[in-house]
């Protein structure tokens, strides 16, 4: 007869000695957006290049994030990114943007339309000191230009 302490429980090995030490090069990715507060996404890696992707990605869906790196049974606080106020600041710069290259394309339409008018003042110019001149002496023998073009010479 085997005589145990408890005969109620089978006989447990040793469990397999192995490395217990905490990781520490571990980064928790934590966002949460406006839209569902309860909802939090939290992502763990050990590439702390992979851990800024995954909250630069976070960020710029709306959501409040916060990068932490383990320290021991904790963890610390690296970095936090606001969304909403980087979102925010993109929107502000691009109509700014917009707004600049418009007003320089009022500029330039502006600019070619003054040069048009100055080319047409120019022209009209010319026409008026053309038709001033006494008429033109149009033979072969002594060819000058002529004030006008009759429908037959076009």
């Amino acid at each position: 007869m085997n005589r145990r302490k408890h005969p109620e429980r089978p006989h447990r090995r040793k469990p397999a000695s192995g490395d217990r030490t905490r990781n520490s090069k571990l980064y928790r990715v934590e966002a949460s957006w406006d839209s569902r507060p309860d909802r939090p996404a939290i992502r763990t890696t050990t590439d702390r290049a992979q851990a800024r992707r995954l909250a630069d990605t976070f960020a710029q869906q709306g959501a409040y994030v916060i990068v932490q790196a383990a320290r021991g049974f904790e963890w610390r606080t690296l970095y936090e990114l606001d969304g909403p106020a980087l979102l925010a600041e993109q929107a502000a710069a691009e109509a700014a943007e917009r707004a600049r290259q418009e007003a320089e394309q009022r500029a330039q339409q502006a600019a070619a339309e003054q040069r048009r008018q100055h080319r047409l003042a120019a022209e009209a110019s010319t026409h008026a000191c053309a038709l001033m001149q006494p008429p033109a002496i149009v033979r072969p023998e002594h060819r000058q230009r002529a004030r006008h073009i009759t429908g037959a010479q076009r």
